[in-house]
């Protein structure tokens, strides 16, 4: 029994030896988030991001494809041009560089 006393005052010495470490996660979390709202900080869209910047909205997706598709993409996988990440959606408007952004990043952290 003095083995169960032991096992629950170690636990609380645990959780707070934890809770610094959670809370670094937490932070780092949000900041990924953050950035992925706030443009492609990780550079995964190369040059591209910057072309995005200076284009002129509203744009479809067919119209992003014939302008930029060979544009560079990083991607889990290694590298896709920017016609092969957009090929699996249909044909939509961006009125931004942020809605374009925020597609193509989310088509590869799939």
């Amino acid at each position: 029994m003095s083995g169960d006393i032991r096992g629950r005052d170690e636990n609380p010495e645990d959780e707070q030896r934890q809770q610094p470490e959670r809370k670094r996660e937490e932070v780092r979390d949000r900041a990924r988030e953050d950035r992925a709202i706030s443009g492609d900080s990780d550079g995964r869209l190369g040059g591209l991001d910057e072309v995005l910047e200076a284009q002129d909205y509203p744009i479809t997706t067919d119209e992003l494809v014939e302008a930029y598709g060979d544009y560079e993409i990083e991607t889990q996988g290694g590298t896709e041009s920017l016609e092969e990440v957009l090929a699996p959606t249909d044909n939509q408007t961006y009125d931004s560089a942020d809605d374009v952004r925020s597609r193509l990043l989310g088509l590869i952290h799939r």
